[in-house]
């Protein structure tokens, strides 16, 4: 079964009265013979293309989660192909192939090994799947069964399901899922080319100094991988005019964070003096005498005028920054004829690549000073943000430097705010959370219980949506490689 995403590139020429209602990025799942339909019957492939359809106003709105449903969906399948399984059969048989299914993937050929956490995000997928088809009549019955269990919610005890064939697992202590004080150190000074004696280290890599600045604004801000890969030269907050122990406020755009939602989190002035030291220095001597031109086979060349902090004008037209998808964005030329997206590279294009460049700056740590370091991806930085914040707000670091803000300063809104509200709250709008029992749920995922024990003793208040929520967080450490 071929799995493949769909594009709307040139669709004039297909001859069709319109453009096509398919998303941009959507998974399409195709069989060998490419047929879609056998005597006039869609095939569990087409069908399986429908779901995909909706998934963007059915709560999955984002094109990470929309691959991930898709491969989660094609192993099944092709799994009950080879063993000549109909995926819309009777209950029993569909129980059979399940159990088959958990066997092959626990205990078959080791490169079809699943762990537990790949096994439950597969297992959840496919079952939202069959719910979806029970209730449109392509199938009678699915091989789940669910048990009632209780929530213990902010809004009391409530019942919710829970999926049997799911695995309950017990907490993994030893991972390291975020960089305490000192391996975050570590890390910020082996992206600049440095010993964790601060003399450098003999590594002769390029660009150190946007590594270093990508890094520092990464920790001290919670962007996920796709907001600081897509973030604009237009939407770096300016540096404030004096230094200022408060952080910075840091609004994001829809169309670049997880589900499309808005949000706003912050930077300290360190970090982004030091990216906007980038920009105007190691940026500007890259891209002095370099003209960029945007591969055309990913979308239309966007050459902007007159831009500013809001937007600019492309074609004529005045559009919004928080407007632009991610493809747009690495599309986009200022008048000056460099890239508008923030990180580049020797040739004067956009920067995307992150995740390996934390990788290969974990293990030259690895190797020349640190064998315990991790291997860092751009999500476990957000975890160490959370964290590194969740500590200094418990302590009250930014509750006191926000009572020296005097009422007439520019920061006031933000300093009042600080010293109002519960630590647990203004973590959960920094990490855009929908609720702070998602915050309780993705600190326990990261262990804190050893470091935080009577902060947290609330730590059976969850529902199920929630969780989701919170689970999706570490998903992402799985997406460091598509950015």
């Amino acid at each position: 079964m071929h799995l493949t995403f769909f594009s709307s590139n040139n669709w004039a020429s297909w001859g069709l009265g319109r453009r096509p209602l398919i998303p941009d990025g959507m998974p399409v799942l195709i069989d060998d013979d490419l047929l879609l339909e056998e005597d006039g019957i869609l095939r569990p492939a087409a069908v399986a293309n429908l779901w995909l359809r909706e998934l963007p106003v059915s709560g999955a709105p984002g094109r990470l989660t929309w691959k991930t449903y898709a491969h989660a969906l094609r192993s099944w399948l092709e799994f009950l192909a080879e063993r000549g399984v109909n995926p819309f059969s009777d209950r029993d048989e569909l129980r059979s192939a399940l159990s088959a299914f958990s066997e092959y993937r626990f205990s078959g050929p080791l490169a079809a090994r699943w762990d537990e956490g790949t096994w439950d995000l597969n297992v959840n997928t496919v079952a939202r799947f069959y719910a979806w088809a029970v209730d449109q009549g392509f199938c009678s019955a699915q091989p789940f069964t669910y048990a009632v269990v209780r929530r213990y919610t902010e809004a009391g005890v409530q019942q919710t399901r829970r999926n049997t064939a799911t695995l309950r697992r017990a907490k993994a202590h030893s991972k390291v899922k975020y960089l305490d004080a000192d391996f975050r150190r570590l890390f910020l000074q082996g992206l600049g080319g440095l010993g964790p004696d601060g003399e450098p280290d003999g590594f002769r890599g390029r660009h150190l100094g946007r590594n270093a600045a990508m890094g520092r604004l990464v920790i001290s801000s919670g962007l996920r991988a796709q907001e600081f890969t897509h973030l604009l030269t237009y939407e770096l907050p300016g540096l404030p005019p004096r230094r200022s122990t408060v952080p910075v406020r840091f609004p994001l755009a829809a169309q670049i964070t997880k589900g499309k939602k808005a949000r706003e989190t912050w930077v300290s002035y360190e970090a982004l003096e030091e990216f906007w030291q980038y920009i105007e220095l190691d940026r500007a001597a890259v891209l002095l005498g370099r003209e960029y031109v945007p591969d055309q086979r990913l979308g239309p060349r966007l050459v902007i005028s007159a831009p500013d902090w809001e937007g600019a004008k492309i074609d004529g037209r005045r559009v919004s920054w928080r407007k632009l998808t991610p493809e747009e964005r690495l599309q986009l030329v200022t008048p000056e004829g460099t890239p508008a997206i923030n990180a580049v590279q020797s040739n004067g294009s956009p920067f995307t690549d992150w995740a390996t460049t934390f990788r290969r700056t974990s293990v030259r740590i690895r190797r020349d000073f640190e064998p315990r370091f991790p291997t860092v991806g751009p999500h476990l930085l957000r975890h160490t943000f959370a964290m590194a914040t969740l500590e200094k707000l418990v302590k009250g670091h930014y509750a006191r430097a926000a009572a020296l803000i005097a009422d007439v300063d520019e920061d006031a809104a933000l300093a009042l705010y600080l010293t109002k509200q519960d630590p647990m709250l203004v973590l959960r709008d920094l990490l855009g959370h929908a609720s702070v029992t998602t915050t309780e749920i993705y600190l326990q995922r990261l262990d804190v219980h050893r470091v935080y024990r009577d902060f947290y003793r609330g730590a059976n208040k969850y529902d199920g949506e929630s969780a989701a929520e919170a689970a999706a967080e570490f998903d992402d450490e799985g997406d460091d490689a598509a950015w």
